[in-house]
């Protein structure tokens, strides 16, 4: 209890050594945690860009048919798989995909024709949520269909203009029929943006003369289980069938390679934030205790054992830390608050494509676990070789060596 008011008092005795440590405290804390959020948030929102978009955290194909994409190297037992994996807990989605030639009153072009079950595929993609003019498909309008940004300038036409699909049946005949456009889509992927075009399943079906089963089974994991874990699971249900299961790392090696090095690199760059306020911090607390050396040695020379010149250092070190803390979670709230909601606008990356993928270009942070303890921990190891190294030299010093300390 003696050492504790002794080492309060001397924290408020000198209110500049302290008010330095402890800004330096409260300012290493801060950024450390800021920089935390926003790249958590960089990596979930880089990732999540490309599973909650278009291409799903698993899916579940046809051996034949990513080599050979065809109307004819569909699933069969879409369904059963479907059904067995949302038994645990995996949301599904069944896929319908052909292509053919779209064509308005003033040109043609080639088109990437998507069939969904709109219910099912809300549980495993926001492509909904990419509307840019108009509305997503409904079900009470099974001739309307959503098309990408830049197909909808090729073929100078906009939500309400009527459009012609061509194409071949699943039966050998020509399929043919008139469309109104629902939606536009904003930039999503240079395939989708180029040519892509949406329908209801059922309308894909009556188009194609399709009946039962999908060409791709879109999964998307629970939250709590990790990508890897999840791939095992999958396969592990489809173990009995001919079928291919890949990961989005598998089925976009490139990409994935490509945003593991950007992050690599944003990595090195939050590191060396990392370090400066850790040399930042480290060096205001070794001053703190090193400039008191003589202090210490007069207290050694009226009695104060070591271990008491010890304990007092590092309760200092203590009380100004809970301070910091204190400091640190109410200015945080406001930081944070800004940095998960509003994010920050990079506008040099507006519109930038990494393998026909598009970015965003507000980038926003998250609020974890790891935003808190990767922070604290941090300061705390800093703060303990910050005291204890300069404490422990300081207790050992005697009273003589102290006196000439310069």
């Amino acid at each position: 209890m003696q050492i504790t008011k002794m080492a309060w008092r001397n924290v408020w005795r000198n209110t500049r050594r302290s008010g330095v440590t402890i800004a330096a405290m409260t300012f290493s804390l801060l950024m450390m945690t800021c920089v935390t959020s926003f790249y958590e948030g960089m990596l979930i929102r880089m990732e999540s860009k490309i599973t909650d978009v278009e291409i799903g955290d698993i899916q579940i194909h046809d051996p034949d048919y990513r080599n050979r994409p065809s109307l004819y190297n569909g699933m069969a037992a879409s369904g059963t798989v479907a059904q067995n994996l949302e038994s645990i807990n995996y949301q599904t989605s069944e896929r319908l995909l052909g292509s053919g030639l779209v064509a308005s009153d003033e040109t043609s072009s080639g088109a990437a024709i998507f069939g969904l079950e709109i219910d099912d595929d809300a549980d495993v993609s926001l492509v909904f949520e990419h509307i840019s003019v108009g509305e997503w498909l409904s079900k009470s309008d099974p001739k309307g269909v959503v098309i990408g940004r830049a197909l909808a300038r090729t073929l100078n036409i906009s939500v309400g203009n009527e459009l012609v699909l061509l194409s071949q049946a699943y039966d050998g005949s020509m399929a043919n029929d008139l469309f109104t456009v629902r939606g536009v889509l904003s930039s999503i992927s240079e395939i989708t943006d180029r040519g892509g075009v949406f329908m209801l399943s059922e309308t894909f079906r009556d188009f194609y003369v399709l009946k039962g089963g999908a060409h791709r089974l879109v999964i998307k994991r629970p939250d709590n289980i990790e990508l890897d874990q999840a791939l095992i699971a999958v396969k592990n249900v489809t173990a009995n069938q001919e079928l291919e299961v890949k990961s989005w790392r598998e089925l976009s090696p490139i990409l994935a390679s490509l945003i593991d090095s950007a992050l690599q690199l944003i990595q090195i760059g939050f590191l060396i934030i990392y370090v400066a306020v850790v040399i930042l911090l480290l060096n205001a607390m070794l001053m703190a205790v090193f400039e008191r050396v003589r202090e210490f040695g007069i207290l050694k020379a009226i009695g104060v054992g070591p271990a008491s010149v010890l304990a007092l250092i590092l309760m200092e070190g203590v009380i100004q830390t809970l301070i910091a803390i204190t400091l640190t979670i109410f200015l945080s709230i406001p930081a944070l608050w800004f940095i998960v909601n509003v994010g920050f606008d990079i506008q040099a990356l507006s519109g930038v494509a990494m393998m026909g993928m598009s970015f965003d270009p507000i980038w926003t942070g998250v609020f974890s676990a790891k935003t808190i303890y990767m922070p604290l921990s941090t300061m705390l190891i800093v703060v303990l070789l910050g005291i204890f190294y300069p404490a422990f030299k300081a207790a050992r010093i005697t009273p003589l060596e102290a006196i000439h300390h310069q």
